[in-house]
């Protein structure tokens, strides 16, 4: 085990510095992007306040009971609004629940909006006042920092800064709290989340409430993650890899439980899987396909990618 941790950028040099600040953060991200596919993203963006608050809403509302937490499953989603109860969800090459429970929240959109028929309501938590807005307030300031990650990706693949604008504007992004119960018997082979990699362009994550976030590196050895309490980890999800054909690395993860003195300790996490719209092709980049890196991947839509990769970890049936 590595005590070593991954880089850290600071967001504010590509989004209030100047040209030749601007270009260091492109580098900078890009390469960690390149090399090992996570990276801590200091003055991010993402009020602390705000985070703070959702983080008690969360608490609050996982600590109800598990009849009024299921009564917000919304049947025949997958999971993509709303509760998910313990122990339906597995990493794609296991068929080992994963020791968590989770709320998600999808985009927002008028009723008049095109885009509609895609896009649920997200259910109202009516037992935690204050829940579902600051759901709302966070989804929104993720999309607002996951827009500028992406324009200095962009920039670093040798695109137009705004490449990824149009496909992530109202996009089929989701906010997920996941709540880690206390452990309170011998694991039946389970961990809080087994190794997997993201489905979505990129993943921001604001601090656990507990460590065991784990990361592995080209030498194949688990990196501990731990970030400052002001910064947030940001990763490369597996559309992002497919589109630039494997130059920027998806790189597998996973959340291991505590020491057992530890067992008691539950933990809690709040990641935003930023997705674009599902009608976006994920075709590689032709910049990304050269002799040494020959086209690894089929044509596909970002839904229709989606679909597949839902079916594979269980959520969908």
């Amino acid at each position: 085990m590595s005590t070593r941790n991954i880089p850290v950028v600071d967001l504010s040099k590509f989004v209030d510095g100047n040209a030749e600040q601007r270009a260091e953060f492109v580098k900078e991200i890009g390469n960690a992007f390149r090399d090992i596919g996570f990276v801590s993203v200091a003055n991010h963006g993402i009020p602390k306040s705000l985070v703070k608050d959702f983080y008690d809403s969360s608490k609050t509302f996982f600590s109800q009971a598990v009849e009024v937490k299921r009564s917000y499953e919304v049947r025949g989603l997958a999971g993509q609004r709303g509760y998910t109860s313990f122990g339906k969800e597995h990493a794609k090459q296991s068929q080992v629940a994963d020791l968590k429970e989770f709320f998600q929240i999808g985009q927002y959109v008028d009723a008049t909006d095109p885009l509609k028929p895609e896009y649920p309501d997200n259910p109202i938590v009516s037992e935690v006042n204050d829940f579902s807005d600051l759901g709302k307030q966070l989804y929104k300031a993720f999309e607002n920092s996951g827009r500028h990650l992406l324009r200095a990706i962009a920039l670093f693949l040798k695109l137009d800064e705004n490449y990824f604008d149009e496909h992530i504007e109202k996009g089929n992004s989701i906010l997920r709290s996941i709540h880690y119960p206390p452990i309170t018997s011998e694991p039946d082979s389970a961990i809080r989340a087994e190794q997997h990699e993201d489905i979505n362009l990129i993943t921001l994550l604001v601090g656990a409430s507990a460590g065991g976030l784990q990361v592995l590196d080209v030498e194949g050895e688990w990196l501990d993650v731990t970030p400052d309490e002001h910064e947030i980890v940001i990763n490369v999800g597996d559309m992002l890899q497919r589109l630039t054909n494997n130059y920027l690395k998806s790189t597998t993860h996973r959340v291991v439980n505590p020491p057992r003195h530890e067992w008691h300790r539950p933990r809690l996490s709040i990641p935003f899987f930023l997705h674009p719209k599902s009608r976006m092709d994920l075709t590689c980049l032709e910049s990304c396909v050269t002799s040494e890196r020959p086209i690894n991947y089929e044509p596909i839509t970002a839904g229709e990618y989606l679909d597949e990769r839902l079916h594979e970890i269980g959520l969908k049936k």
